[in-house]
């Protein structure tokens, strides 16, 4: 019970981590700026939210294959699979989980007066610069959402990871996949504790995400 937790913590602090990475400039773009194609990747980025996860697991695992250009390119430079491996379902959490990095960051940033971004730009603030010491933050409430929802999606994931990472005992079964051989094989204790332990850290995280958008934004009073 203790290895799949461990990995899907392990899992679930990696894809946060490159989550905000990719969000950030993804949001930013998505809440202030105007282009050809802003529609579509806005579909993209939500489409994880109405897509069935074995219908992105499929995808994945083709996009990772052996005989694909990413798969060979990975096993050139490490002489091992992306498919049914760790890093794959990175990859396949970090798409699975996206909109809920991305969401939250993008209100955030939209939330932030008018003015205050007027204000930075007659100050002569750069873009990186207004980000840094203007958006960020302002934002940090949508930041700290993103990433908790993101982490708390990541640790409850089942059929994206199931399809691109299988179920390898010590390297790709995660919490969820042990639960649901768990009650397959009938060990009824096993399968109530660790169900146990993901319902508190789903609630923790849920928890920490109303706590967070309960404050003023801004400092308002």
């Amino acid at each position: 019970m203790i290895d799949p937790l461990i990995i899907s913590l392990q899992l679930a602090l990696t894809t946060t981590t490159l989550l905000l990475l990719i969000a950030l400039p993804l949001a930013y773009a998505l809440a202030f700026k105007s282009f050809m194609g802003r529609t579509v990747l806005e579909v993209v980025v939500a489409l994880p939210l109405v897509l069935p996860p074995t219908v992105l697991g499929y995808y994945v695992l083709v996009l990772i294959a052996p005989d694909s250009w990413l798969g060979s390119v990975w096993q050139s430079l490490f002489d091992s699979s992306l498919a049914f491996s760790f890093s794959g379902m990175v990859i396949a959490s970090v798409l699975y989980s996206l909109p809920f990095a991305v969401q939250p960051m993008q209100q955030a940033f939209r939330a932030i007066p008018n003015d205050w971004l007027e204000l930075a730009k007659v100050q002569g603030l750069n873009i990186k610069q207004s980000l840094w010491q203007l958006i960020l933050p302002a934002s940090k409430g949508g930041v700290l959402v993103a990433a908790a929802l993101s982490f708390a999606h990541t640790m409850g994931e089942f059929g994206v990871v199931l399809m691109v990472g299988g179920s390898i005992p010590g390297e790709t079964k995660v919490a969820s996949i042990a639960l649901f051989e768990f009650v397959e094989v009938q060990q009824q204790a096993e399968a109530a504790q660790l169900a146990f332990i993901l319902l508190a850290v789903s609630f923790v995280m849920l928890a920490l995400v109303y706590s967070i958008n309960r404050k003023p934004l801004f400092g308002a009073s």
